[in-house]
């Protein structure tokens, strides 16, 4: 807090103790808080502590006191002797006392290197009796809070990709009523060629690995429980011999070899049954009886006889239902091997239309050139933007990147359009922020909670710059510049130069801002040293520090001065 004492103009005192015989105002003095003054949220709040002395102000005056940062006038406030007429506030003639103004200016970049001074009029009654001279109050104004780096982050929406995904080939292999052998006229079956060619094919080709070969026997509801129990394992040995029959045929090492293959038994397929019941020509009231037959018999074998019963009324059974579900199930459980991450490269060059979506998508993430990602993304955009949202975020986003913020804008809104998503809601978010737009940006970021750790960072930006430090610290999930920042403007300098320190940034902002770190604690080794890291890195950033009022205590030292030359 500083204390100054202001008195009018000599010839204006002379003038009034004409007039009057008596000065109006004596001896005022003027507490400011802070001193220097500070920059918040855009604002620089003010606020002053009037204190007149015993008799300071006549019974009579009235003094207008205006204060001004810079050129840039403040409201005025009206001080009055209490026989004075008129709305200002009150101060007793022989008690004296404190009146406190206070008031909130928007910041402009010439209230920087500047003073909070005031100015003002004399009045007795109405008559104006003199001015109060322009006099400094206070120094203006620390705008550290602009120190904070808008590097707003977007966030790329992820791939699918997996190299390596898992793939079944299926066939099966009919059977007649009670039987397990494997009819020849079933080994010509088209799923049993089929089997032979992808078998060929598995062999030659390397990105087909086999893992395992399940077959399942199946018997239809007729005869007893265990005798179908037998039969559908024998069905399921059988299937298995005719299988590596066809792996020999297609010369496939992995399926002859007897280990590859997992059998079971099913037993009686009930399931099934009900299945092909709904599916068969039946009518639906013929249904519905099948069905509640089967389902209401908890004893098995009960099941089985009520099934041969309805077998000899409704024929359709024995015709359309029983012969499907006599049947061995063979399911090739297969790897398939992607292209290597240097395939996908030369193939985004070369031929990326026989990329999918996914290996796009992926091949992007492989390159550290922002230009190469962004041609990437564009070509898959083209192929599939108007379908999939991500396309478009992350086409907008690595045009962000190139600081075509504008274009990414464009993008950004295209993903939306086509999936309201909390991607591109943080992406629109920094665009706001960068554009300056903060209610917007914050709405939007507040919609887009689950996009990232970048959404936290983003709002941190924007609550730096609205002022409210504390809600800062706590977006920050990680030490940074702008959370070392925060801490400082929140009143703890040591904390912010640790974090900053912590982050590893060696920026000449860090080091801008561990030099106010160290001028908050007095302490001037941290300030030069620092300082000259700073400008070391860029040199213009003398001229910021030449006149900036967190150094104030040090603009006549000479080690200062000496730096910033």
């Amino acid at each position: 807090m500083r204390k100054k004492s202001i008195k009018v103009l000599s010839m204006l005192v002379l003038a009034v103790s004409v007039t009057t015989g008596c000065q109006l105002l004596k001896d005022v003095q003027y507490e400011v808080t802070p001193d220097p003054l500070e920059m918040h949220g855009d604002s620089v709040a003010v606020k002053v502590d009037i204190v007149f002395p015993e008799k300071g102000i006549n019974k009579k005056a009235s003094a207008e006191i205006t204060p001004m940062i810079g050129d840039t006038p403040l409201k005025s406030i009206t001080v009055q002797g209490e026989k004075a007429t008129g709305n200002g506030s009150v101060v007793q003639y022989k008690a004296g006392g404190t009146v406190t103004y206070t008031d909130i200016v928007a910041y402009a970049p010439s209230m920087e290197a500047s003073s909070l001074d005031v100015t003002g009029k004399i009045y007795k009654g109405t008559k104006e009796k003199g001015e109060i001279e322009r006099t400094k109050i206070a120094d203006a104004t620390i705008i550290t809070p602009l120190l904070v780096n808008k590097d707003f982050k977007v966030v790329y929406a992820t791939d699918n990709f997996r190299r390596v995904t898992q793939h079944t080939f299926d066939a099966q292999i009919n059977y007649d009523k009670g039987k397990y052998n494997v009819k020849s006229a079933e080994m010509k079956d088209a799923d049993i060629a089929a089997l032979d060619s992808f078998l060929v094919v598995a062999q030659t080709n390397p990105r087909i690995e086999i893992k395992s070969i399940q077959i399942t026997g199946y018997a239809s509801p007729e005869g007893g429980a265990e005798s179908n129990s037998e039969l559908s394992d024998n069905r399921a040995k059988s299937a298995m011999e005719a299988a590596m029959k066809v792996a020999k045929n297609a010369k496939n090492d992995t399926a002859q070899v007897e280990a590859t293959y997992k059998l079971t038994g099913s037993g009686e397929d009930f399931s099934g049954f009900e299945k092909a019941v709904k599916a068969s020509s039946m009518e639906q009231a013929d249904q519905d009886l099948v069905i509640r037959t089967i389902q209401r018999e908890e004893n098995p074998d009960q099941a089985e006889a009520d099934a041969k019963d309805l077998a000899m009324l409704f024929k359709e059974l024995d015709k359309d239902v029983f012969p499907s579900l006599r049947r061995a199930e063979i399911v090739v459980n297969y790897d398939k091997i992607g292209f290597s991450d240097e395939e996908l490269k030369s193939l985004s060059v070369s031929k990326p239309d026989t990329l999918n979506l996914e290996e796009l998508m992926y091949t992007a993430t492989l390159s550290e050139d922002l230009n190469e990602k962004l041609r990437i993304y564009e070509h898959t955009e083209g192929r599939f933007g108007d379908d999939d949202a991500r396309v478009s975020n992350n086409t907008g986003a690595a045009l962000y990147e190139l600081n075509r913020v504008a274009e990414a804008k464009a993008k950004f809104e295209k993903a939306n359009g086509v999936e309201d998503n909390v991607i591109s809601k943080n992406n629109l978010g920094a665009v706001a922020g960068v554009e300056g737009d903060r209610v917007k940006a914050m709405e939007l970021l507040n919609q887009a909670n689950g996009a990232g750790s970048e959404v936290s960072y983003n709002k941190g930006i924007l609550h730096i710059q609205n002022g409210d430090y504390d809600a800062a610290i706590g977006s920050f999930n990680e030490a940074c510049f702008n959370k070392g920042l925060a801490q400082l403007l929140a009143g703890s300098a040591a904390d912010g130069a640790n974090t900053v320190e912590a982050a590893n940034d060696e920026s000449a902002h860090a080091y801008y801002l561990k030099a106010v770190a160290s001028a908050r604690q007095d302490k001037a080794e941290g300030v030069i040293s620092n300082l000259k890291m700073s400008f070391g890195i860029d040199s213009s950033l003398k001229t910021k520090a030449s006149k900036d009022r967190e150094f104030l205590k040090w603009f006549e030292d000479a080690s200062f001065t000496a730096i910033v030359k």
